[in-house]
């Protein structure tokens, strides 16, 4: 009888990782095929070639003048060593100039050069591009509601990563 039992409770344990593992599996096909998206080298429009998230910290240093090293790795959730690599290249390639302030000089302020400004700007409107290129499309499929619900649970999960776990 104890056999029988433990026999179903595994049969229903692996019937539930089963249907988890069906959903976790949409979420992870998602973030490896974004990973290789936004590692990809593309051309914004200027001739250079550049992946999204060199992209985007040019941006963010472009939109925000004077922007420190540590804050960039806040907004963006990555080491400070992560986020000193991607600003070794931008400044190596002229994108990007390092500022002592104030006699300060452990914090650098960061800044974005006319190459930089260019690049920035021909990002943006790429993203314009293809993120209504994408909202078009998803709205082929879903509503406006549906597609609203899936960018508050991305959020929510985001947030849910982001922070300890209580059990």
């Amino acid at each position: 009888m104890k056999d029988k039992v433990q026999s179903m409770e595994l049969h229903e344990q692996d019937a539930k990782y089963h249907e988890l593992d069906n959903k976790a599996s949409i979420i992870y096909k998602f973030v490896m095929t974004y990973s290789d998206y936004i590692k990809a080298i593309r051309d914004y429009g200027t001739g250079e070639e550049i992946n999204m998230v060199e992209v985007h910290t040019l941006t963010m240093i472009e939109e925000n003048p004077g922007i420190t090293a540590a804050k960039l790795s806040l907004e963006w959730n990555r080491t400070k060593g992560a986020t000193s690599q991607i600003l070794k290249k931008l400044e190596q390639r002229g994108f990007i100039l390092r500022k002592k302030e104030n006699g300060n000089a452990k914090n650098l302020n960061l800044y974005a050069t006319e190459k930089g400004e260019a690049l920035s700007k021909a990002h943006k409107l790429y993203d314009i591009k293809e993120l209504m290129w994408a909202d078009k499309t998803l709205h082929e499929s879903f509503s406006s509601e549906e597609i609203k619900a899936f960018y508050n649970v991305m959020q929510r999960y985001t947030e849910m990563m982001l922070s300890p776990r209580s059990e």
